[in-house]
């Protein structure tokens, strides 16, 4: 009568098992999840940063057309170099406009007197994004003791 057949479930390491797979994947979901988090902020702060710089040089684009005009002005209106030189004299060579608070985008130009209406006006020698030198950053390390 010893032939009972005893039956027992082994349930303990499949059930560790299952556990350790729905953890894994759960904090790879909240770890996947952060990163389009983190990923959305940055490419708003590219968008910003890019729509601020092209609107930055649509208004120089727009100087430069202006800048333009008021040299065929003074070369229709002039007949020797020196006479044009001396009119276009008030025309500013630098400017400056602001991208952000921190950035600036300076623009130097320098006048050219062309042989004739087709040539070139002006020759841009500077076109650069500035940044300012005083900025303060956060130097102080907070230190629980």
């Amino acid at each position: 009568m010893r032939n009972k057949t005893h039956f027992s479930m082994n349930i303990g390491l499949p059930s560790i098992l299952l556990i350790f797979v729905v953890l894994c994947l759960v904090s790879f979901g909240v770890l996947s999840l952060v990163s389009a988090n983190s990923d959305l902020k940055l490419s708003k702060k590219v968008l910003k940063r890019s729509s601020s710089y092209y609107e930055t040089c649509n208004e120089a684009e727009e100087m430069l057309t202006d800048v333009h005009r008021q040299l065929v002005e003074a070369y229709l209106a002039c007949d020797t170099i020196q006479s044009y030189q001396s009119k276009i004299q008030a025309i500013p060579t630098s400017y400056s406009y602001a991208i952000s608070d921190l950035q600036d985008l300076k623009i130097t130009l320098h006048f050219l007197y062309p042989e004739n209406l087709d040539g070139d006006f002006y020759q841009i020698e500077t076109w650069q994004i500035v940044t300012a030198d005083d900025i303060s950053y956060d130097e102080s390390l907070h230190v629980i003791p």
